[in-house]
């Protein structure tokens, strides 16, 4: 049987460490940088010099974690570092690792499983292949088929688990245009799969590696019967239809995000990480009208065979995307007829959504297993922060915990903004686009001085990208907030720009304790989870373990949890 690491009462002290050392030092991660220069924040929060803090050179003061104890401002940058480090989830070292877990759940059987040069390059499908991996273990340390994805989105892991994995994976996502999505996506997945199974098998017959399927699939010649057929490798004929697959590598790729460009060479891994028994290989195509009578008989009969044999498949090897809001109160045979027990998943949940994918696990006596990796801190509600936006369904997602509830504790919406930052990308140079943040602090005192309305709810947007120069974003952004912008010469604008450019260190240097402030944040908002499953009494089995890496996914950590099989209903 497997145990936890840490207990309820160790980690509870731990909370209570990083609890200790936000009551410090929270003032800071919940200074808004729009605010920067209205609200004069540099003064009211740091007792030293951009330069120190950039530089990491200390005072000597009587300090708590770098605060002077008479002023709560900043004095000891050194120190705040190695607080900031102390208390983050590495420094506690509450967290497994990846392969601690799988070695735990596997009791050290030999286990079939992906090689590391089989992984994708790209962010998602590193998510996609190391989280996949866990959840089978999951899945078969408890006995279940089934895998229900919450927030499942466009169905990368979803489909990845079923095709890989033979699970049988219900995709749940409030979004009808990611369950269609997901469900085309699937289905065209599926299809190329089947093309680039054949030319491997092809390839390998014929021992030629010289050329992609990619670039097989691209000669097109008329078909005995008039249509546009598609010269496969290997000799073999597919239609058409197929061939429109080789053009949609960008739909069912699991590994681009929204912003990124289409890579064939990470498809190509993708699916050639994908098990050859769950690939239908499709033979070479003969017309018709060019078989015998005792042919067409045979093959009649082998597509009866066939159907009833993948109505059988189907019925546990399925990818079955769904459309609803669900909550712990969500019941989910109501969903899900053919629901068993099952494990519960969540890959970079927003908000609220992870902690109730938490509550579910808690609630539903059919769920044996969760494991949730969240994001968008920002998104989450508190219980105990009264401000007008929290908290609009009723229950909260922070705290969760009862050890944190009864201590009425909440970060607040600018510090959870500022535990979506990430330090191991900041520390390269990636991650913080300073000047934009400049531009909007300073607008933010152009609207104090000219303008009655600088509290407004309308929101600037992303005009920085598209401005030329600072005036020309204040002109645009004055356009956006539908105010009156002849109240202000160019020279009056640059001027602004001009007088508060010498004060960008500042900015930079305050942001840099934002970041080094995330990681603690962030470990608070992780440790109430875990608190949470430990509270449970039929919780055998729960930690944070970091799945993936920081650099590429910097929301890297997932809460798991398993039950007691006693406690489980089994179907």
């Amino acid at each position: 049987m497997l145990s936890s690491s840490f207990s309820l009462t160790e980690i509870q002290r731990q909370i209570d460490e990083v609890r200790r050392f936000l009551s410090v030092t929270l003032s800071i991660a919940n200074a808004h940088t729009v605010e920067f220069y209205t609200h004069d924040v540099w003064k009211r929060f740091v007792a030293v010099p951009p330069e120190e803090i950039l530089s990491a050179v200390s005072q000597q003061s009587k300090t708590t974690f770098g605060f002077c104890s008479d002023t709560n401002r900043l004095v000891d940058i050194h120190e705040l570092l190695h607080a900031a480090k102390a208390h983050s989830l590495p420094g506690l070292g509450v967290c497994w690792s990846r392969d601690e877990l799988l070695q735990a759940l596997r009791e050290n059987r030999s286990e079939p499983g992906l090689e590391p040069d089989e992984f994708m390059n790209s962010k998602k499908s590193h998510e996609v292949q190391s989280m996949s991996e866990v959840v089978a273990c999951l899945a078969q340390h408890c006995g279940v088929k089934q895998v229900i994805d919450v927030g499942s989105g466009k169905g990368y892991l979803s489909s990845f688990l079923s095709l890989q994995y033979g699970l049988r994976v219900y995709g749940i996502d409030s979004s009808s245009t990611n369950t269609h999505g997901a469900q085309e996506r699937n289905r065209k997945l599926k299809k190329f799969s089947r093309v680039y199974q054949k030319y491997t098998k092809a390839e390998r017959a014929q021992g030629e590696a010289t050329h992609s399927p990619q670039e097989e699939l691209v000669e097109i010649k008329s078909g005995p019967n008039g249509d546009s057929d598609v010269l496969c490798a290997g000799g073999g004929i597919v239609k058409q239809e197929e061939e429109k697959v080789s053009t949609v590598l960008s739909d069912v790729s699991p590994t681009v995000e929204r912003h990124s460009e289409a890579n064939p060479e990470t498809e190509e891994h993708f699916l050639s990480a994908l098990s050859v028994d769950v690939i239908q290989t499709t033979p070479p195509r003969i017309p018709p009208s060019q078989l015998s009578a005792e042919e067409k008989e045979r093959r009649k009969r082998e597509n009866l065979e066939r159907k009833a044999l993948n109505r059988t498949h189907s019925a546990s090897v399925v990818f079955s995307p769904l459309t609803s809001y669900v909550t712990a109160e969500t019941e989910l045979r109501e969903l899900i007829s053919e629901l068993e027990d099952a494990v519960m998943v969540g890959l970079h949940t927003c908000g609220d959504l992870a902690p109730s994918t938490l509550r579910m696990f808690v609630a539903k006596p059919e769920l044996a297993a969760v494991c949730s990796v969240g994001c968008c801190y920002h998104l989450l509600s508190e219980e105990f922060d009264h401000s007008p936006t929290e908290c609009l369904h009723g229950v909260c997602g922070f705290p969760l915990s009862q050890y944190l509830r009864d201590q009425s504790w909440f970060c607040g919406r600018n510090a959870r903004m500022s535990a979506c930052l990430a330090l191991e990308r900041v520390s390269l140079g990636q991650g913080i686009q300073m000047e934009s943040l400049f531009y909007r602090a300073v607008l933010h005192v152009i609207l104090r001085d000219h303008y009655s309305s600088y509290k407004s709810e309308k929101r600037v947007g992303n005009v920085y990208s598209k401005a030329k120069s600072f005036v020309d974003y204040v002109r645009r952004a004055l356009r956006r907030l539908e105010l009156d912008e002849s109240k202000l010469s160019d020279d009056d604008i640059q001027g602004y720009r001009d007088a508060y450019g010498t004060r960008m260190g500042e900015m930079r240097a305050f942001n840099m304790l934002k970041v080094t402030l995330a990681p603690c944040i962030e470990g608070l908002i992780l440790l109430d989870r875990l608190c949470y499953l430990k509270e449970q009494d039929d919780v055998s089995l729960s930690a944070l373990v970091q799945l993936f890496d920081p650099l590429l996914s910097p929301r890297c950590y997932a809460v798991v949890g398993l039950k007691r099989y006693r406690n489980r209903v089994t179907s």
